[in-house]
């Protein structure tokens, strides 16, 4: 059995921010990250991959590459945690002891809650930016299509960025619009939930995009299978159990998302499977020696990178803290950002807290749809993640 004072599962957004921040606190403290993966990727640079401007390439960099230096990286996965024994098992065999842990091993994508989705996305006009491997696809059938019903789905249920299932809409009409194929084709944006945005500012502003550009909105429809052969997505009613057939010539899916199974099926697990972590201190609810961020965390908030930068912090003040028995007061106000995407030239920063109030960073109204917010989104925020955050700086 091997041992580490802070091991870290997961190295994503959350997990190398965090090691990060907690070396350049202390260097003397013994750190371990466990992630799997030889590639990291910035996820956010996704929606523009599939807009076609970006390649899918642009956005990973090696894993070795963003671990901190004097962090150890434990190349495996964990398959169990037992937390009332300070160790977890990985899918090697190993157990590994810690004195303290922070869970960021991300959300988990359950392609196979849609029927025929695994088995159709990528190929004949299905196409997902939710995976390195169907991103490209995106682009490919945007590109391609120059008539027929261009179909965006968003599921029940957590996913990445609430906004970004509506972002790869509006850039694909854009695109239609500018190679003059816009009147020949009936674009349709669906989803399961009530509205297009959770805040209300915003949810103002977007519907007005939606309409302005034709798009037609489906609400309270959920995705339960894609039928690639004959080119039907077939949806459940949320309030009437309904099913309807939409007939499409391409069709972006968002998957359905939740807690990875092996945190669903652990002590740590809230009910609805994410880490149970008091929403201001990101301490767990019941192992004070545990603590959580990011997708994987029971945090009430957008599941976004954004929302990671603001809960690094507060979770290694936190923890430091409680390594040296003093009391927890970095507290969390659940802060996140959303930069939704309205066309090739223009961008809505959405910037709100736990309230659902807006907690806006520039000095102007960003409920505008901006230019200057696009270059950000392309350009700025990139730099900060690469070079900021995944540094500990930012």
């Amino acid at each position: 059995m091997s041992h580490h004072q802070i091991l870290i599962v997961g190295g994503g957004t959350a997990g190398i921010t965090v090691a990060a921040r907690l070396h350049n606190a202390d260097p003397s403290l013994d750190i371990a990250v466990i992630e799997p993966s030889e590639k990291h990727y910035y996820q956010p640079l996704w929606t523009l991959v599939g807009g076609g401007i970006f390649r899918p390439e642009e956005s990973g960099r090696n894993e070795v590459d963003v671990i901190p230096y004097g962090v150890k990286w434990i190349k495996d996965a964990v398959v169990a945690f037992q937390p009332n024994e300070n160790q977890l098992t990985t899918r090697d065999g190993t157990t590994i002891s810690y004195e303290y842990l922070v869970v960021a091993p991300g959300i988990q994508i359950n392609w196979d809650k849609v029927k025929g989705l695994k088995e159709s996305v990528g190929k004949d006009g299905v196409c997902s930016n939710y995976s390195i491997n169907t991103v490209g696809s995106t682009w490919k059938f945007i590109r391609a299509l120059k008539e027929g019903t261009a179909l965006f789905t968003q599921p029940a249920g957590a996913v990445k960025c609430g906004g970004a299932p509506q972002k790869i809409c509006y850039l694909a009409e854009d695109h239609f619009r500018l190679t003059g194929v816009r009147d020949k084709i009936h674009v349709m944006f669906t989803t399961a939930g009530p509205r297009l945005f959770a805040v209300e500012k915003y949810r103002e502003v977007l519907e007005k995009v939606a309409a302005r550009k034709g798009v037609d909105t489906r609400f309270r429809h959920n995705l339960t299978e894609v039928r690639s052969a004959s080119k039907e997505a077939i949806y459940r009613h949320m309030d009437t159990d309904e099913e309807i057939v939409i007939k499409y010539d391409m069709i972006h899916v968002t998957p359905p998302m939740g807690a990875p199974d092996f945190v669903a099926n652990s002590e740590l697990a809230s009910e609805a499977g994410w880490v149970d972590v008091d929403k201001y201190s990101l301490q767990h609810t019941r192992f004070s020696n545990v603590f959580s961020l990011g997708d994987a965390s029971s945090l009430p908030t957008s599941k976004t990178g954004a929302a990671i930068r603001k809960q690094a912090p507060v979770l290694v003040k936190n923890l430091l803290a409680e390594m040296h028995h003093e009391p927890l007061t970095a507290s969390y106000d659940g802060y996140t950002s959303c930069p939704v995407v309205t066309g090739y030239d223009s961008l809505v920063l959405a910037e709100f807290d736990y309230d659902g109030q807006p907690a806006e960073t520039f000095p102007f109204d960003q409920g505008q749809e901006r230019f200057s917010m696009l270059m950000l989104k392309k350009f700025g925020l990139p730099a900060l993640y690469w070079h900021g955050m995944l540094k500990g700086r930012a």
